[in-house]
């Protein structure tokens, strides 16, 4: 009787931090809506006095993730596709996606390329931002992102996405397309979204360290990212989000309302130097079209902003490696993007009137 009396109070103390830990995460998502709507608002009022700004400078600053999908932007500016186009870019680090969504609405940036999330949608439905352009996806016929576990996981029998049940796995932030992720998984395998258990751990690295100590179950990433871990050998492949999410527009470019409504001259040709950035990345990594000393010069363009601690020489064939597909002239998969626009309001993480036509402005791109 005792041991069964110590193990029920045992029981109920899991329960309960279990409990708090979920409050806690929901209070953090609520202050964190409340911040990007006062932001949003500020931008939307300070709006007029941007066009007087931007007339003082062709200098835009352009956020980036350090990740070889993120090439494109920095091939664009390393061949000169944007001085051509008359802009000189300045290219940010950031280290998760929703903070360059906050940064777009502030106006500490001009242009961002990254994942759609809870607080890009809240902050375009406060009329701060919109989507205008497609980067990375799955695409037919090229390795995409990667369902991983830690091999303690996968030891204890988390050997494909269905045993994923009950498991923790890693996310950036509530909101992030990692928790789209872990859902979709979780209703393509038939069991409830609260099955997973989200570690939301703010960055990239951190997850990556969290992962491979085991500490998390699993987590899913782009191939280049996820062949190294595997190749570490603290790490596992379950499974393919290809499986789970066909044709998944995983990253999209994005600029304020505020560009759209009163530089969109300039809107053109950033997506205009982009794109020529998009082509010889999908030649040099993707497709392998371009010649060999051209793609040399590519990738060492890259390594300044991506395994820019490692040697070239090391960096070279982690930047080549499970290379995925960006959007070819910036094109969108509406058809992808109004999914996870639609699974962010089911979540209740954004505005329940949160709207296509406040999220993006087709006007710009080719869409499918």
């Amino acid at each position: 009787m005792l041991d069964e009396d110590k193990s029920g109070r045992t029981a109920g103390v899991a329960t309960e931090r279990r409990q708090r830990r979920r409050g806690n995460d929901m209070l953090s998502l609520r202050r964190r809506n409340f911040a990007i709507w006062a932001l949003a608002w500020a931008a939307v009022t300070t709006a007029g006095a941007l066009p007087a700004r931007a007339a003082a400078s062709r200098t835009i600053r352009v956020g980036i993730l350090a990740l070889t999908s993120h090439a494109p932007t920095i091939i664009a500016a390393g061949k000169g596709y944007f001085a051509k186009e008359g802009l000189e870019a300045k290219l940010v680090s950031f280290q998760a996606a929703e903070p360059m969504a906050v940064a777009i609405a502030s106006g500490d940036i001009d242009f961002g390329v990254t994942a759609i999330t809870g607080g890009l949608i809240s902050l375009a439905d406060k009329g701060a931002l919109k989507v205008i352009g497609g980067a990375l996806e799955e695409a037919p016929g090229v390795e995409g992102e990667k369902i991983l576990v830690s091999k303690a996981a996968y030891k204890a029998g988390v050997t494909t996405p269905a045993r994923l049940k009950g498991r923790s796995f890693g996310i950036t932030t509530a909101g992030s397309s990692f928790q789209y992720m872990a859902h979709k998984i979780a209703q393509k395998e038939g069991f409830p979204d609260s099955g997973i258990h989200l570690r939301p751990l703010q960055k990239i690295p951190v997850l990556i360290a969290a992962l491979t100590s085991g500490q998390i179950d699993a987590w899913s990433i782009v191939p280049n990212i996820a062949d190294r871990l595997i190749k570490g050998g603290r790490v596992v492949e379950i499974g393919k989000i290809s499986d789970f999410i066909p044709h998944y527009q995983v990253t999209v470019v994005f600029t304020s309302t505020a560009n759209i409504n009163h530089r969109r001259g300039l809107v053109k040709r950033f997506l205009a130097a982009y794109s020529k950035g998009v082509a010889d990345y999908n030649a040099a990594l993707v497709d392998k079209t371009m010649p060999q000393k051209e793609t040399d010069a590519i990738v060492a363009m890259i390594h300044k902003y991506v395994y820019a601690s490692e040697p070239l020489a090391k960096a070279d064939p982690l930047i080549r490696a499970g290379a995925m597909r960006i959007s070819p002239d910036a094109r969108m998969n509406l058809k992808n993007i109004k999914d996870q626009l639609d699974w962010f309001k089911s979540q209740r993480l954004v505005p329940a009137d949160s709207s296509m036509a406040k999220l993006v402005n087709k006007s710009f791109v080719p869409t499918d």
